[in-house]
């Protein structure tokens, strides 16, 4: 994940993946490599995860459970998104047409050999 942190231009990462494809793992290893060490687990019940690192605060944001773009915007994601510090969104597809931001996609898919292919688009 190192190689990907490098090539981030955006802070804005919207994660794409199926179910168990590994979007929270790159996630942690991501918080890892930027120095956050408190990395607990998934907010996929909290929806928002907050961690500090050296430099800055980092959002970690699961909107799996959520079903619908009103959803998320009465949590005030929007704050999250355009906050300027690096915010990862697993399930994003709700709130796609809703960013306005520069970002990146990075999509992950499990070939056939179970073995996981990252895309940073």
């Amino acid at each position: 994940m190192s190689d990907v942190l490098e090539n981030l231009k955006h802070k804005l990462v919207l994660f794409i993946g199926d179910l168990g494809a590994g979007k929270t793992t790159s996630i942690k290893s991501l918080l890892k490599l930027l120095k956050c060490y408190d990395v607990g687990s998934s907010p996929s019940y909290s929806i928002i995860n907050e961690y500090a690192s050296p430099n800055d605060t980092i959002y970690h944001i699961d909107l799996y459970r959520l079903e619908s773009e009103q959803e998320a915007f009465s949590l005030g994601i929007e704050d999250y998104l355009y906050s300027g510090k690096y915010c990862f969104v697993e399930w994003p597809q709700i709130i796609f047409d809703y960013v306005d931001e520069p970002y990146h996609i990075l999509k992950i898919e499990i070939d056939k050999n179970n073995s996981r292919k990252i895309s940073l688009l």
